[in-house]
């Protein structure tokens, strides 16, 4: 394939790159920063701008998706930081914390660890995990924080100065336990582990989808029974926002779905001329691995966030009406 002398320049930019490598590494703090900007920006702006909809409504709406995502932001980066950390470590040092048979078999087939399909795979689930067992206590804690956000940023608009604790973020960047890097390296030496990534391997590319859509359906499941049970949200409110919750997610995934396989061939063209421009750099894995991870993060936060705020708020107002 040729590829075009003007493409050189762009596709080997050291910022892009080095962006694509963050996202490798950090794939689950990338969806949560866009997560937070999405959910407290654009989705915010599109709901209250809805019309048709109950004002009150439209308020629980707004401070839901405000809450999920200062919520999921702080959480999940307790979580995943750490994670993302242990995984850059044994990255770099795959001999001190893998067994030999295990360094053996990932990196069969591949010049360097970081080339191996089958290891990024279970390391990509490893990562994006945080998300998957975090879905629980960010919804118990994003409708228990509803009420205060929808009365602090919308029911007193003099008091919105003060900035909920949720929105202050701990820093979780020391130096983690040596030990908990050692035991991930168990875990990925594990002989059943490493069939498993064997096996699944070929499916590299879309276990960040996957694992993001697993997440929303728990984290929706879990915050629709919270409100249904919530002492704190009013009663005539918790159909609406149960229903704008299932409508929003459900959307979410079958358009996202549907639009991430239209793109995933014409990823595969876009990595194909990335890769033989790039062919020379040890870190090429990394960067094709983050475009995998970039290209569903903003198809799904596109959708979510960006163009079904309106519908599914109007809708949930309709549907709540009806029963």
């Amino acid at each position: 394939m040729k590829v075009q002398p003007a493409l050189n320049g762009v596709l080997s930019n050291k910022y892009l790159l080095s962006g694509l490598k963050k996202i490798s590494e950090h794939g689950t703090s990338f969806i949560a920063v866009t997560t937070l900007a999405m959910s407290t920006g654009v989705r915010t702006f599109s709901i209250m701008h809805t019309p048709g909809v109950d004002k009150e409504n439209k308020r629980y709406a707004a401070a839901n998706s405000i809450c999920s995502g200062l919520v999921k932001f702080g959480i999940v980066e307790a979580v995943a930081l750490p994670l993302e950390n242990i995984i850059k470590k044994i990255d770099k040092n795959p001999e001190k914390y893998l067994k030999d048979t295990a360094l053996k078999n990932y990196t069969s087939g591949a010049k360097k660890l970081c080339g191996s399909g089958s290891y990024r795979f279970v390391t990509q689930i490893l990562k994006q995990s945080a998300g998957l067992v975090t879905a629980i206590p960010k919804s118990l804690l994003t409708v228990m924080l509803i009420p205060y956000i929808k009365e602090g940023f919308f029911a007193q608009p003099k008091k919105t100065e003060q900035k909920p604790a949720a929105s202050k973020h701990p820093s979780f960047k020391r130096a983690l336990p040596e030990f908990l890097t050692k035991q991930t390296g168990k875990l990925l030496s594990l002989e059943r582990v490493q069939n498993f990534a064997q096996k699944y391997a070929p499916h590299e590319k879309d276990i960040s989808k996957h694992m993001t859509a697993l997440t929303d359906i728990l984290l929706t499941s879990a915050t629709a029974l919270g409100i249904a049970h919530s002492k704190n949200i009013k009663e005539k409110r918790k159909k609406p926002l149960i229903f704008n919750n299932i409508i929003s997610t459900a959307a979410t995934l079958v358009f996202g779905y549907g639009i991430d396989k239209a793109a995933k061939s014409r990823t595969e063209k876009f990595v194909e001329k990335f890769s033989k421009i790039n062919r020379n750099d040890i870190n090429l894995p990394k960067y094709i691995e983050g475009i995998n991870i970039l290209r569903p993060a903003l198809i799904f936060a596109l959708i979510y966030y960006g163009l079904l705020p309106v519908f599914s708020t109007f809708l949930a107002e309709r549907a709540a009406e009806k029963k």
